[in-house]
């Protein structure tokens, strides 16, 4: 039988400066490079905010990607003809509250709220407000991410605007 090293534990420092860092990555628009933060098999959703909890298989979602769906995403986004996205938002992430939730083997769970700024040439300043489930999976030491979550705390959707930009 052979001796299987158990998988070292990932501190909540060691997230939070990963969350840290994908949030600077989305805010420069190098979606290229948080690409390559997923898994092969990664699922970003963003789930209706009267079923937070909803299953994207029932529920219609504001987004439900699988890993195809946001590399197309991406590539959508970074192209010239992004109508929505061209210019190009600015946002700013603040990160904060970062807990690890459970911890069993190679997978992680945690959670952190945040405050996304957009700001777009003719158009008002917006905030998103909410709190950013992750799934991780940890590959060879490195943090990666099988599942996004982003669960919005808005009363009403229709005052976030177009969300067109990966939140």
């Amino acid at each position: 039988m052979a001796n299987r090293e158990p998988a070292p534990l990932i501190t909540r420092a060691q997230i939070e400066d990963f969350l840290y860092f994908e949030a600077e990555l989305l805010d420069s628009w190098e979606l290229e490079k948080w690409l390559e933060l997923l898994t092969d098999d990664a699922s970003y959703y963003v789930p209706p905010n009267d079923r937070p909890d909803g299953s994207h298989a029932d529920t219609l979602f504001l987004v439900a990607d699988d890993t195809h769906r946001i590399r197309s995403r991406v590539k959508r986004l970074l192209s010239k003809n992004a109508h929505a996205e061209n210019p190009r938002s600015r946002t700013k992430r603040m990160i904060h509250n970062v807990r690890i939730v459970s911890q069993e083997g190679a997978t992680v769970h945690a959670k952190a709220n945040f405050v996304v700024y957009r700001f777009r040439r003719n158009s008002p300043d917006r905030e998103y407000v909410g709190t950013y489930y992750y799934q991780f999976h940890i590959e060879n030491g490195q943090i990666k991410i099988k599942e996004r979550r982003a669960v919005l705390e808005a009363e009403e959707l229709g005052s976030l605007y177009n969300i067109s930009f990966i939140l």
